[in-house]
């Protein structure tokens, strides 16, 4: 039973983040527009070109690099029954559940190998040392192409475990090569790197050789190249491999250090220990590869892992997201030593105190994993402005009637596209948008009106007049964008760091909101402020009344102004 409850954990952790946290950020994009476009508009069979022009939103907005198709038609197509059974207003939470529920079946696989290999000390250690992180929890259910990648190279590593049969165990070798080739291939080209250095590793452990590695990889990338580049070559409407075309513009051509450049020890002065968090997970480590006891199943793990890290060290533009893949296994290494630790509590002092100081350290990184979950959900006021907004609108905007549906018209600027405002929270009835007329869209009475959100952000065409009396609403993050007459309902507030109060020490949460704004607009809308900034600032009065004045805690700033057309009567 411990070990049934213990396994849930992997499942129930990532979905109390989800549901903490709902919102996404730009980098999460392009697979979840992806999945919302497969989802509403199908895939034609006919005007091809021009029926995905129109409706999917990566013609629109391609980004920097071409991304793969193939996890969005995966999860798009796991999730339509879910969806259909739930209602498509739940669509973007469904999707990110069935891509988290994938990854933690992953890591449940992960697991019980582990047991199998190392005993299950080993495997519930591993348990309680990952799921009291922060980041592989909270960007397992995430969009990202590396989450599209992190299940098969999770599943890569646990097929690598030794097993008592030889047969089987060679066998699953090959299944690693086959996990680490695809996910390669299909989603992160980085990951040659961890196919290179675990299929070296093989090698010099005899626990393959060349001849039986080379067919499998070259069947494995055949295969993957056969799925990906029709798929993709569909979805974009010209011959593509993604992940060459990613290869050549970030690596070749060198456009990833435009994103910003880190120092070459980032990873392991920095990423690591944040992504490992419980600050004894080092130190397990280090003893799990320098103690004979178990040094040589620690080697099998750590070694692929951080000869990856160091190789992928000298890309300069560095993200603590690109080495999520080893998180598992390093886990698994730091289990290994507490395990060894643990189980000889009782021989000497050393190791009972050095158990204390573990099983101490779990609830405390659980308290720091809670609270950083609690503080990142307030980093999304684009999906909490679109919230707010849909409120609004369906309060200030008369029911319609069955023959004539109301639709409202607003803008979104580039801080809410790129902080939470998703295809999803656009169209949460699941509508056809873009084939759709004011009398091909069918809604009930009560249904409320259409938000029809445009997302234009070239200069040229904000600086026309014509432009903005199109929209009834706008969300913008400086509230002198929309020319004519606006009125601010309200203001979303977004995280801005911690905050100490001390007694005595008055609040103004308006002082700064109200300086600098032109005449023009409503600054006594600036007073409102809705959504999460609202809950935060109730806590915070409430938290003073009991400590005698003192807060610690988020500061929050305003972000995105909601803003209306002012009607002249």
């Amino acid at each position: 039973m411990p070990d049934l409850q213990l396994s849930s954990l992997l499942f129930i952790t990532p979905l109390i983040h989800l549901l903490v946290s709902p919102h996404t950020k730009v980098e999460e994009s392009f697979n979840l527009q992806a999945a919302h476009d497969i989802l509403v508009y199908g895939t034609p069979t006919s005007n091809i070109r021009d029926r995905l022009a129109l409706a999917y939103d990566h013609f629109t907005f391609p980004g920097a690099v071409p991304r793969t198709f193939v996890g969005a038609v995966l999860l798009s197509g796991v999730s339509q029954p879910l969806i259909a059974l739930s209602g498509f207003e739940h669509a973007q939470l469904i999707v990110r559940a069935v891509l988290g529920a994938f990854n933690a079946a992953c890591l449940l696989v992960f697991r019980n190998a582990l047991a199998s290999a190392h005993g299950k000390g080993v495997a519930r250690w591993w348990t309680v040392l990952l799921v009291t992180q922060f980041h592989v929890m909270y960007y397992l259910t995430r969009t990202l192409p590396n989450m599209f990648a992190f299940g098969p190279t999770t599943l890569a590593f646990a097929f690598i475990l030794p097993r008592s049969s030889g047969a089987n165990a060679v066998r699953r070798r090959k299944q690693a090569i086959v996990c680490l080739t695809l996910s390669a291939a299909v989603f992160r080209s980085e990951l040659a790197i961890l196919l290179a250095t675990t299929g070296l590793y093989l090698l010099a452990t005899r626990q393959m050789t060349l001849a039986s590695i080379v067919p499998v990889f070259l069947a494995a990338f055949v295969g993957s190249l056969a799925m990906s580049i029709p798929i993709d070559s569909y979805f974009w409407q010209r011959w593509l491999w993604p992940e060459l075309a990613g290869f050549y513009y970030n690596t070749i051509l060198g456009s990833a250090s435009d994103w910003g450049v880190s120092p070459w020890h980032y990873y392991f002065t920095s990423a690591l220990p944040r992504l490992l968090l419980n600050p004894l997970a080092p130190l397990l480590i280090i003893f799990a590869l320098t103690q004979p006891g178990v040094s040589r199943q620690a080697q099998q793990l750590a070694v692929p892992s951080i000869l990856f890290v160091a190789i992928y060290s000298f890309q300069p533009h560095k993200e603590a997201r690109f080495i999520f893949y080893v998180i598992p296994p390093l886990t698994a290494v730091a289990a290994l030593g507490a395990n060894y630790i643990s189980s000889r509590m009782s021989r000497s002092t050393p190791y009972r105190l050095a158990t204390y100081a573990l099983i101490a350290s779990v609830p405390c990184i659980l308290a720091v994993s809670s609270l950083t979950l609690l503080v990142s959900a307030l980093n999304y006021p684009g999906g909490d402005a679109l919230i707010q907004l849909r409120s609004l609108v369906a309060r200030e905007t008369p029911s319609h009637s069955a023959y004539q549906p109301t639709a409202v018209s607003a803008h979104a600027d580039v801080l809410t596209c790129m902080t939470g405002l998703t295809l999803f929270g656009q169209n949460p009835l699941g509508l056809p948008l873009a084939f759709a007329t004011a009398d091909s869209v069918s809604l009930e009475p009560s249904s409320p009106p259409l938000l029809l959100v445009d997302k234009t952000e070239r200069d040229a065409t904000l600086g026309w007049p014509s432009f903005w009396n199109a929209h009834d609403y706008a969300l913008e993050e400086n509230p002198a964008l929309p020319l004519g007459d606006w009125e601010i309902l309200g203001v979303v507030h977004g995280f801005d760091g911690i905050e100490v109060r001390r007694p005595g020490e008055a609040i103004d949460d308006y002082d700064e909101q109200k300086r600098g704004h032109d005449d023009d607009h409503d600054v006594g809308g600036e007073r409102n402020v809705l959504g999460l900034g609202a809950v935060v600032a109730d806590i915070r009065q409430t938290v003073r009344k009991y400590t005698g004045g003192w807060w610690i805690g988020p500061r929050m700033a305003p972000r995105i102004r909601i803003m209306k057309k002012f009607e002249r009567v």
